[in-house]
């Protein structure tokens, strides 16, 4: 499996565990006063964002981008549904 395919299934799942803790998670804590899943899956959002990171990097430099392209990602990140906007921009490359 080449690199920016990896990338774009970690690019998918940090966004969807993204879209969990926000949607799902935040919710239970502090409407059921239940702190457990934000606990868990915050952990689990945590390694997939610093993989993430990782692997941006390294399909920065193997497609040759501009620095502003990696800033760019990181900033999707961090954004809901962005990391799903940066998927669709890499699906062609990933062929």
């Amino acid at each position: 499996m080449n690199s920016i395919r990896l990338f774009r299934w970690i690019a998918l799942a940090e966004g969807i565990s993204f879209l969990l803790l926000l949607g799902i998670a935040m919710p239970i804590k502090y409407w059921m006063h239940n702190p457990a899943p934000v606990r868990y899956l915050g952990m689990a959002h945590g390694i997939l964002f610093v993989a993430y990171i990782i692997f941006a990097f390294e399909v920065y430099g193997k497609l040759n981008k501009k620095f502003s392209w990696f800033i760019f990602a990181c900033l999707l990140s961090v954004v809901p549904f962005g990391t799903f906007y940066l998927d669709r921009s890499l699906k062609s490359k990933s062929a």
